[in-house]
């Protein structure tokens, strides 16, 4: 009997050593398989997707990002215009695509932040849907007159505006986006009125202004900036609250109206739930891209600033920018026709 015992009790021991065994290797497959699955991304082709047409800045930068992420990673990123509703379709695609590190959503301000405030019944939500993988760039918003307007700064802008109230004709690129948002704010916190005439994009409202048929244009700088330097068109200021090192004597419109401080700027997004590890790798790989002298080259001539945040760090951002640019929304009256 003692023998018997003896061995159940030995068997009992080897049982419960190899359990433990298994037990420790299945945690250690568990806690590395993110790792594993990181180091394996990707394996087949990668989507951004754009949610605008071809030829934007938005596009052109992620076209350029594709090219180089392809190279670092030996594997195509392929971009995905969808085009449509104010960049909601395209971020919509984003939002119900698998979150296996395969699809990811190369936005700006104006499908990200600017669109949910304009199109209320959304099936998604930016911050519930997506994971932020990084914000690629920044971009001050230039404030341009037609000379014939009495005004230099933002400054006599506001004071003339306030001596005429809705005489001064302002042109965007169309009700409800941010450069029309732009507007909108400085009419609300100069407390200025001023008329709205919207266009079908900077392209179409630029020859307008040239005419003097419109006094005033909100736009990113690179169509601005031939006809300012000719004199064509006169800079009153920029939208963010320092002065940009791409136009540095044009002040900021914080100067001259407190609190203004409104910025372009585009990023990436991952549906969520997407893998951390997927997420940390892809934002090293853009950070590295973005840093590199001949990206550098590129911004400059678009126009545009890097910017470094961790994806922590831009999910902050995109939230407090969603409550920003929702109280614009808000305080405009902004409607989509």
């Amino acid at each position: 009997m003692d023998t018997a015992v003896s061995g159940l009790l030995q068997t009992t021991k080897e049982t419960d050593m190899i359990r433990a065994v298994i037990a420790a290797t299945c945690a250690s497959l568990i806690a590395s398989a993110p790792h594993a699955l990181a180091q394996a991304w990707p394996s087949k082709p990668v989507r951004l997707v754009v949610p605008f047409a071809t030829g934007g800045t938005t596009d052109i930068l992620a076209r350029l990002y594709a090219q180089r992420l392809t190279e670092a990673l030996g594997t195509q990123f392929i971009v995905d215009n969808r085009a449509g509703a104010g960049g909601t379709i395209g971020t919509e695609a984003g939002a119900r695509s698998a979150p296996d590190g395969y699809t990811f959503v190369f936005g700006s301000t104006s499908s990200t932040v600017v669109s949910p405030g304009l199109y209320p019944r959304l099936s998604f939500d930016i911050v519930r849907d997506f994971v932020p993988i990084a914000e690629v760039a920044s971009a001050s918003i230039v404030l341009a007159a037609h000379p014939t307007l009495p005004a230099r700064n933002v400054k006599e802008l506001v004071a003339l505006a306030r001596a005429r109230p809705g005489e001064i004709v302002f042109a965007s690129s169309g009700n409800g986006s941010s450069l029309h948002l732009c507007a909108e704010y400085l009419k609300y916190l100069a407390k200025i009125d001023m008329v709205h005439v919207p266009y079908k994009g900077v392209g179409p409202a630029l020859p307008d202004l040239l005419a003097g048929q419109v006094q005033l244009l909100f736009s990113d700088m690179p169509p601005f900036v031939p006809y300012i330097k000719t004199g064509r068109l006169r800079a009153l200021g920029v939208t963010t609250a320092r002065r940009s090192p791409l136009l540095p004597d044009i002040a900021p419109i914080a100067e001259a109206v407190p609190g203004y401080d409104l910025a372009g700027w585009y990023g990436v997004l991952a549906p969520a739930g997407t893998p951390s590890d997927i997420v940390n790798r892809l934002h090293a790989e853009i950070r590295k891209i973005m840093l590199s002298p001949q990206m550098k080259e590129r911004y400059v001539a678009l126009a545009i600033e890097p910017v470094e945040r961790t994806p922590q760090q831009f999910g902050e951002y995109v939230k407090a920018e969603l409550g920003k640019w929702g109280k614009i929304i808000q305080v405009s009256g902004a409607r989509i026709q």
